[in-house]
């Protein structure tokens, strides 16, 4: 079981003839701390789960100059009349490079309490021909490489601010997040719905987001498909959606695991200043 890894970057705008359209700002993701509250959107069948629970806590903080980090924390309780409740424990910490060339990342997954995958923990770096080298030290030592334009979670979701802000409706890249052993590397395809501006408003925003900490900024409906490597012509091996606020702060989870799926409710949000960081 994994969450979309909340994490940004930043690319530079290129040169427009002076009667082009003034181009946006680089995107700027604030630091924060948000917390949602977890609970059963769909079940599965007579094997499946019957009910959940659950609460995810994460801490987002740093600029494209210093660096991006994220601390993250899932716990789950999913309870089945075939196989009983069962808790599961996800703990991420990662830190991206400001020019989204490089990241280090160290998990760890516990199931009632026991180790389940024991800790996953690498660095991965792109190289100038566009390649991906990963250096694994656990689950146990191991270097692998992969071809093809590859982001890491930061990136992914600075480019899908940036392809909400010209209106696309599809973003496809290769993610790579360091999840589950820390050998996959996921097709993804994300549909960007129709921009929400600031200040619309919605009966079923949280209280949270009804505040303004978030009432002044735009967002947008995002489903992502993540799709084993080579294999998008198969079903996705999980789905998430959200909604994306233009500072990279997200409401309305929906987790998609397949034989089930989680909604996530915005409790709290502590939003801090942007840094000075022009980059």
């Amino acid at each position: 079981m994994r969450f979309l890894v909340v994490a940004s970057g930043l690319s530079i705008a290129a040169l427009v003839p002076a009667s082009a359209e003034t181009a946006k700002p680089p995107v700027q993701l604030v630091p924060h701390r948000a917390v949602y509250d977890l609970t059963l959107l769909r079940g599965g069948n007579s094997n499946g789960v019957d009910n959940a629970r659950g609460r995810i806590a994460m801490e987002f903080g740093g600029d494209a100059c210093d660096g991006y980090t994220l601390k993250y924390r899932q716990v789950t309780i999913l309870n089945s009349s075939e196989t009983g409740s069962n808790t599961v424990d996800i703990q991420t910490a990662t830190y991206e490079a400001g020019d989204g060339r490089s990241m280090h990342f160290k998990s760890t997954s516990l199931r009632q309490g026991m180790i389940k995958d024991g800790e996953v923990d690498g660095d991965a770096k792109l190289t100038p021909q566009g390649r991906l080298n990963v250096d694994l030290k656990q689950p146990k030592r191991k270097a692998f490489e992969a071809t093809g334009e590859t982001v890491f979670p930061t990136e992914h979701l600075k480019r899908l601010i940036e392809a909400g802000r010209r209106g696309d409706s599809t973003l496809s890249v290769k993610v790579y997040d360091g999840s589950n052993k820390g050998d996959k590397v996921y097709d993804t395809l994300g549909l960007i719905g129709r921009k929400i501006e600031a200040g619309a408003a919605t009966a079923s925003l949280e209280d949270v987001a009804q505040g303004e900490k978030l009432a002044s900024v735009a967002r947008w409906p995002v489903t992502i498909s993540y799709f084993e490597e080579g294999k998008g012509d198969r079903g996705p091996v999980y789905t998430i959606s959200f909604e994306l606020y233009e500072n990279g702060v997200s409401r309305n989870l929906k987790l998609d695991y397949g034989d089930f799926a989680l909604k996530g409710e915005l409790k709290s949000l502590d939003v801090q200043a942007p840094s000075a960081c022009q980059r």
